[in-house]
């Protein structure tokens, strides 16, 4: 079987995770939880582009402030 090429919105998805996860202390069923409620990955394969120019602060910096906004609005 020939090798396949990694999706980098995929790779991103998860790395950006697996980062966030860390930042809030929070474990995968927390993690599953809010994306199902404001699409968080979603949002990073929106984000694709720019985030893969950005650092990994700028991105968790971006997504914490996306949370902020959905969460409130769907408060």
């Amino acid at each position: 079987m020939p090798f396949k090429e990694i999706d980098p919105v995929l790779l991103m998805q998860a790395q950006i995770s697996r980062l966030y996860r860390q930042r809030h202390n929070i474990g995968i069923r927390e993690f599953n939880d809010l994306d199902r409620k404001i699409n968080l990955l979603g949002f990073i394969e929106i984000g694709y582009e720019l985030f893969h120019l950005t650092g990994e602060e700028g991105i968790l910096d971006e997504v914490d402030d996306y949370c902020r906004k959905r969460l409130a609005q769907n408060a």
